[in-house]
């Protein structure tokens, strides 16, 4: 629960937690946009301002049980070019933003230390840490294969042709499937998606240093 935390942690999170969310939704809605849709540009979300983007009742959530949302930027996929297909490139926009959120938390952390290394104490490194993990793991929840996920988008919309059938059952007890597993965690203390989520933190962590450490490597 964020409200567990210690404040100076509490304040460095709000931020990149708001940021993160943001331009996830923002992203959803440019590419919408880019490939045909204007119903977010409409409803005035291609913006980053956070009043636009936050949903009171998922901020509260966030702060009291450690799980939130922002409200999803409304697509009308009858507007896009190719709605299957364009779908899939709508959805997978929201995670792909953050990963690179994440990656360029890790290049200003590697040019930091290369400019100045003084300058990046402790704040600042703990602030581009919690920026980096909340947008991989933003990224990592958000590619789930459930709906109402991005995830579940994605993979829907991949099966629908072949499967439609399968495709109707993930849309109708994808929530249901997620809701229950969440409350499982809640309840328990056993977090079956932070179980699934974490070895892949490591993993795409592991490879985003990689490539900043790399490039570093051969410049320098």
């Amino acid at each position: 629960m964020l409200l567990n935390l210690d404040f100076e942690i509490l304040v460095l999170l709000i931020p990149a937690l708001v940021l993160s969310l943001c331009v996830h939704e923002y992203s959803h809605g440019i590419t919408a946009y880019y490939y045909g849709d204007n119903t977010a540009y409409l409803n005035g979300r291609l913006t980053l301002n956070p009043l636009k983007h936050l949903d009171p009742a998922g901020t509260l959530m966030l702060l009291f049980i450690g799980f939130g949302y922002a409200k999803p930027v409304p697509v009308n996929p009858h507007n896009l070019n190719n709605p299957r297909k364009d779908m899939i490139k709508v959805a997978a926009a929201g995670p792909i933003s953050n990963i690179i959120l994440s990656f360029i938390g890790i290049f200003l952390v590697y040019t930091i230390f290369y400019i100045n290394k003084s300058l990046l104490n402790d704040t600042v490194q703990t602030f581009l840490q919690i920026f980096i993990q909340i947008n991989i793991y933003l990224a990592l929840f958000n590619l789930i294969p459930l709906y109402p996920l991005d995830g579940g988008q994605i993979f829907g919309n991949l099966l629908s042709k072949k499967y439609p059938q399968f495709t109707y059952n993930l849309h109708t007890y994808g929530p249901k499937i997620l809701m229950a597993v969440i409350l499982i965690g809640l309840v328990s203390g056993f977090s079956i998606i932070g179980l699934l989520l974490h070895p892949l933190y490591q993993i795409v962590y592991n490879i985003l240093d990689f490539i900043v450490n790399l490039f570093y490597s051969l410049l320098i």
